[in-house]
């Protein structure tokens, strides 16, 4: 059932004031691909705008915090926690992006996880554009989320 509709179907925010407070915790991942080359000026710190993972680490951390501004019918949530893992993947080639965020509250933070992931992504891609324009966002994912009365879910 589509919550996000009322019996009209029009759109609307879900009313979450009955569901129960309980500790919400939500995993996200995705990934940058680029040529070997341009992840070589990632690890070897030879990137022309700086530290590439470490300011999209920062993006991602705001972007999670800011997702009720991004998405119209998101919850503003009060996230107890926020870390992002971005790894250089010499296999891909590119970069790994994983984000784990937290509350404790009556919705779940699935969206800020995704949000989180995608605006690191993007920074990436940003941070990186004048060496490559090719790159690829991708494989945008929830992993993992626990905690209200749907229960765990995790990816296959």
């Amino acid at each position: 059932m589509l919550t996000h509709f009322d019996a009209q179907g029009r759109a609307h925010m879900v009313d979450v004031s009955d569901k129960a407070t309980t500790a919400r915790t939500a995993i996200a991942a995705g990934e940058v691909r680029m040529s070997a080359e341009t992840l070589a000026l990632v690890t070897e710190g030879r990137a022309g705008k700086g530290d590439v993972l470490g300011v999209a680490r920062l993006a991602g951390i705001m972007g999670a915090k800011r997702t009720a501004d991004l998405i119209p019918l998101c919850h503003p949530l009060p996230v107890t926690k926020v870390a992002l893992d971005l790894t250089a993947d010499p296999t891909l080639p590119g970069i790994r992006i994983e984000a784990t965020v937290r509350t404790t509250g009556q919705t779940g933070v699935e969206m800020e996880a995704l949000t989180a992931v995608s605006v690191a992504a993007l920074t990436v891609y940003d941070m990186l554009k004048a060496a490559e324009k090719s790159m690829q966002i991708g494989n945008i994912r929830l992993l993992m989320k626990e905690g209200g009365k749907s229960g765990r879910f995790e990816a296959p």
